[in-house]
């Protein structure tokens, strides 16, 4: 039976000079999904394992070193799903708690409710042993946040989300964790813990991680969207058609998805969205 996990390190303008060390965090990351899936773990656990890798290296936009909002301080968002029984977990505008992930992953096995925000998600995440930690704000989050300020950062950059889907024992499960837009209005929460905005899986159509501006990909519902082509487009068809009515709202935007026959699609409309895909069986490919 097939198994594979592949990641994403967040669509945006990566500048040619760091694109290698970009892809090679994917890597790392998506190696660290196949060492679960070799060691017999579930879709579900194998995605927010190579997560949890990218939420750690402060090279992309989620947990540590995320995207501070204009009040300087850090809100995290991140969401789980698995496609046997479309179980989902996620949290938005989470104080900085090292892996937001791995809080979604506790609400969804807690089969209480989808997502908690703010304070509450706060509150919830210390009740079950979390620990927040206001050191994962970053000397290069703070540089950025004042070159916004100044005006001298505009569109979709590098690293806006992370995310990750996998199949294993013919289940999809994805995985989706961001710091959000520099300078975003406090409590402003975009699509990446939204299901079926940044986050979908079902094993009756694919599972599906989004990266980009989320206001256009919330009024798209852009993962449930493409995972809905599948059936009729093929995994890469319905990547790029969803894609493309995306940019019938403006929106720039990338995504990831894996079909539970193991097929993938990979589609972005902005310069760069680097990607690792890694088999359980040792096969990898790589791209940004």
């Amino acid at each position: 039976m097939r198994a594979l996990v592949l990641v994403h390190g967040g669509a945006g303008h990566v500048p040619e000079a760091r694109r290698a060390e970009h892809v090679e965090g994917c890597v790392a990351a998506a190696r660290a999904g196949q060492a679960a899936l070799r060691a017999g773990e579930s879709a579900l656990a194998a995605a927010v394992v190579a997560v949890e890798v990218m939420e750690n290296d402060a090279r992309y936009n989620a947990g540590t070193g995320g995207s501070l909002t204009s009040d300087g301080t850090l809100e995290l968002a991140a969401a789980v799903m698995e496609g046997r029984a479309r179980r989902a977990g996620a949290v938005a505008a989470l104080p900085p708690f090292p892996h937001p992930i791995r809080i979604a992953l506790a609400l969804l096995e807690a089969e209480g409710p989808v997502m908690l925000a703010g304070g509450g998600a706060a509150r919830w995440a210390a009740a079950h042993g979390f620990v927040r930690s206001d050191s994962m704000i970053t000397a290069r989050a703070r540089e950025r946040l004042a070159r916004w300020r100044e005006g001298r950062v505009r569109g979709v950059w590098a690293g806006g989300t992370v995310g990750a889907v996998a199949l294993a024992h013919g289940t999809v499960a994805a995985a989706t964790s961001t710091g959000g837009t520099v300078g975003k209005p406090p409590g402003r929460v975009g699509d990446s813990p939204i299901v079926g905005a940044g986050t979908w899986a079902d094993d009756a159509s694919a599972a599906v991680s989004c990266t980009g501006v989320g206001e256009p990909i919330l009024r798209v519902g852009l993962a449930r969207t493409a995972a809905d082509r599948v059936a009729e487009l093929g995994a890469q068809g319905a990547a790029e058609a969803a894609l493309g009515q995306l940019e019938e709202h403006g929106g720039e935007a990338g995504l990831i998805l894996v079909a539970p026959d193991g097929t993938v699609g990979i589609a972005r409309n902005t310069t760069t969205m680097s990607w690792a895909l890694c088999h359980a069986d040792g096969t990898e490919e790589s791209g940004c």
